[in-house]
């Protein structure tokens, strides 16, 4: 389960990483929490949740817009460079939100442009760390760390935003965890400096040349073995984040439950995940069927949850939703990488985490409207119909698109 921590390098990072995730956690939870708190009306009370979606939205906006050239860039350049320098940005943003919120001249447009930016760097970062993990440990471990990647996550993604909410408690606001976030940074950032470079599996840079994205399509289009899973990661892709947001709506408005039994659903699912991605960690190797057993998995779960008649089987259900989600998103990130060449993999990695970000503003409001019109219920039963029915579409897609992507082959065979 754990063998790519012997790989010293990873090692380092993986630790790294684990602090720096909760930092993240902590201010995911302590920027929502600000952005209300900025927005209160005149008497205290309330705040905007509109103001709190646009700050959302800001930071996934340009991975939609720009996710694309990010990859291009983790292919063009060394990728442990670009990592230190897009963390150190990060953290600089950290601390200056964290100064201003301390200092109590922190306005909501602050948080937007905060958010905006960490989308910008995000657009760079986040292909180029997925790319940068097989060069830790190369190809036979590569889908092992991937899952470790995937249980750091998401054990940061339990701990954090109950660590969040004491701190902000004890310590008297938002503006200390800013701080404390900008200081995580500094363990993923010396992990990267004091790696050794002799035990990387770098890759060359690819020379800066035109054209270089619409290579990165073609690429895909015309490899089955990495148009499957980026396809069928885009159809669950989209309805997960929504499956997300349903679990508010089936906590409060169909068992009415309290904020805290709503926090023990999302922990219930994040325990899921986090048994998920460990399960993941130890196969040896994800194949095709796991893809698809996760994938049908996810779909099927969601429709047993929205079926759920009592509170206390709805909170179990939610485990193995969770098991199958990351087991899809696992083998699909772990498969793409495996099939992908070291020189293409910087772009081949923005095209997934472009449709890995990208559904969920289609699929979101969609639900949330089917949802608004039909109940919860409604809204989690389609959820997961659409998921079977965007299984089955991504595979007879992935042979249509195979077959046109052949012919001017033969033709010119």
């Amino acid at each position: 389960m754990f063998r790519s921590l012997k790989v010293r390098n990873y090692r380092m990072f993986a630790a790294g990483g684990a602090v720096s995730n909760v930092g993240t956690w902590l201010q995911r939870t302590a920027q929502d929490w600000l952005v209300l708190d900025l927005t209160k009306g005149p008497h205290g009370a309330g705040g905007s949740a509109a103001a709190l979606g646009l700050a959302t939205a800001l930071q996934f906006l340009p991975m939609l817009l720009f996710g694309l050239f990010g990859g291009v860039l983790a292919d063009r350049y060394p990728k442990r460079p670009i990592l230190i320098a897009a963390q150190s940005m990060m953290a600089v943003l950290a601390l200056t939100i964290g100064v201003l919120t301390m200092t109590g001249t922190a306005q909501v447009w602050h948080v937007f442009v905060m958010a905006f930016l960490l989308g910008m760097i995000s657009c760079v970062e986040v292909p180029t760390r997925q790319a940068f993990v097989v060069e830790m440990v190369g190809r036979q471990d590569l889908p092992n760390a991937i899952a470790l990647n995937s249980s750091i996550f998401n054990l940061a993604r339990v701990v954090g935003p109950a660590l969040a909410g004491i701190l902000i408690s004890v310590l008297g606001g938002t503006g200390p965890i800013f701080l404390i976030n900008a200081l995580t940074f500094g363990a993923v950032i010396s992990s990267l400096i004091f790696m050794r470079k002799s035990e990387l599996n770098l890759s060359e840079p690819v020379p800066r040349a035109k054209g270089q994205l619409r290579e990165g399509l073609r690429y895909v289009l015309g490899r089955q073995e990495l148009l499957m899973p980026i396809l069928l990661i885009a159809f669950v892709s989209m309805f997960s984040q929504s499956f997300s947001m349903s679990i508010a709506l089936m906590a409060r408005e169909e068992f009415g439950a309290g904020a805290s039994s709503f926090g023990l659903a999302s922990s219930m699912f994040a325990v899921g995940a986090l048994g998920g991605a460990l399960l993941a960690a130890r196969r040896a190797r994800l194949s095709r069927k796991v893809l698809f057993a996760g994938a049908i998995g996810f779909g099927l779960f969601q429709v047993l949850t929205g079926l759920a008649p009592f509170y206390p089987v709805y909170l179990l259900l939610l485990i193995p939703t969770g098991i199958a989600l990351i087991t899809i998103n696992t083998a699909a990130n772990a498969s793409v990488q495996i099939a992908t060449s070291p020189e293409m993999r910087g772009r081949v990695m923005g095209i997934y985490m472009l449709v890995f970000t990208g559904g969920a503003p289609v699929g979101a409001p969609l639900i949330g409207w089917l949802s608004e019109l039909g109940g919860p219920r409604t809204g989690v039963l389609l959820s997961g119909v659409l998921v079977l029915v965007g299984t089955g579409l991504a595979v007879l897609m992935t042979r249509l698109i195979g077959n046109r992507m052949a012919r001017p082959a033969l033709a010119m065979a």
